[in-house]
């Protein structure tokens, strides 16, 4: 009985043994793969490729109207009628105001009466005058008599052309008692209402057109860019049209695409910048004058560039660096010369080769020579 016992506690002790070693074990292992899992860091890489990139000149810009014209009035006068409605699209020679047409209708109806008069005087004064140089050469008329008879037809012919001048002025003023528009565009508030009395001589308008298809913005870029503009307009045989794009002032959004206009003939010394000017078709009202937006505007296009992710540059001491994966998966730290940025890439000058992996994502938490594991991009 007693052997029994002894064996029944050995066999208990040592199965304890045996399940305590099995743990002992497994948690060594567990332990020793969460070691090393812990040692990599996890990153993302993309490799280095080959593309083309548009090269942009960033300033900021005004939008201006192409056009714009305040409508006066150029006679004085009552408006009767106001034929448009605040905000409207208006073409050339669309009626815009009235004003009281009677008064110049009858000075035009006086200049008329006043020339058919002195024309009847005229065909009268003719007429004596044929008779007396019948007179004169039948030796019947002295010349005295002749002489004055063609000074009194030459005096009503002048009067004539007088009443003429006359007519066609008159012709004028009644017309401008129509005010048209000038030019296509959209009017703004009117300035005058219906059945006020308007002058001449009236500085503050009746209403303001801007043309806005198309339309125009007015942007600087620093006297440094200039010989890259120039440079470019060269390449195009004095062509001015270059590509500029529009975008709102948080760069979120494209407004419209057009090209580039004129340059100003000289640079601004008090701000060391140049101003240039862009013209945008505007179909879809993207842009409204007194807007301001950031102007981009293409010079060169880069060929084949070599280009990395944007983010997988970063700032040293030494300058920009970017790390690269070894094929063993150790990380390598490789100083690079940047060229310009664009659309999430940036141009690669030397440091790197094509198809070497950069990391994009987890290089914060890199060091040289550190091992790495490779994760999806999320």
């Amino acid at each position: 009985m007693h052997i029994r016992r002894l064996i029944l506690v050995s066999v208990l002790a040592l199965s304890i043994v045996i399940t305590f070693g099995l743990l002992w074990l497994t948690s060594l292992r567990s332990s020793s793969a969460k070691s090393e899992t812990e040692d990599t860091v996890p990153v993302v890489t993309e490799a280095a490729r080959r593309q083309d990139i548009p090269v942009y000149l960033n300033g900021l810009g005004s939008v201006q109207a192409l056009n714009t014209v305040t409508v006066r009035a150029q006679i004085d006068g009552k408006i009767i009628k106001v034929n448009f409605q605040e905000g409207q699209d208006v073409r050339a020679g669309d009626l815009l105001m009235q004003i009281d047409p009677r008064p110049y209708q009858a000075a035009l109806d006086q200049s008329l009466a006043k020339q058919n008069q002195d024309q009847a005087q005229l065909d009268y004064a003719q007429k004596v005058l044929s008779r007396d140089v019948e007179l004169f050469d039948k030796r019947v008329l002295d010349p005295q008599s002749l002489d004055l008879q063609k000074a009194t037809a030459t005096q009503m012919a002048a009067l004539v052309k007088a009443d003429e001048a006359a007519v066609a002025s008159a012709k004028v003023q009644l017309e401008f008692t129509k005010i048209t528009s000038p030019i296509d565009g959209r009017v703004g508030l009117r300035l005058v209402d219906q059945g006020n009395i308007v002058h001449a001589s009236d500085q503050a308008g009746l209403v303001i057109i801007t043309q806005i298809r198309p339309i125009s913005v007015i942007f600087t870029l620093p006297e440094s860019n200039l010989r890259e503009v120039t440079k470019r307009v060269a390449a195009n045989d004095g062509d001015q049209s270059l590509t500029v794009i529009a975008t709102d002032q948080e760069n979120n959004q494209i407004l419209d695409q057009g090209e580039l206009g004129a340059m100003d003939n000289q640079i601004d010394q008090a701000t060391g910048t140049i101003k240039l000017k862009a013209i945008f078709k505007n179909r879809q009202l993207g842009l409204w004058p007194g807007q301001f937006v950031n102007i981009r505007l293409l010079v060169d296009t880069r060929k084949q560039a070599l280009v990395v992710p944007a983010n997988a540059v970063s700032e040293g001491p030494n300058g920009d660096f970017v790390y690269v994966i070894r094929p063993d998966l150790t990380a390598q730290v490789k100083t690079v010369k940047t060229g310009t940025s664009e659309a999430g890439f940036t141009i690669i000058e030397n440091g790197v080769s094509e198809r070497d992996e950069v990391v994009v994502d987890g290089q914060y938490l890199l060091k040289p020579n550190a091992h790495v594991r490779l994760k999806q991009a999320q």
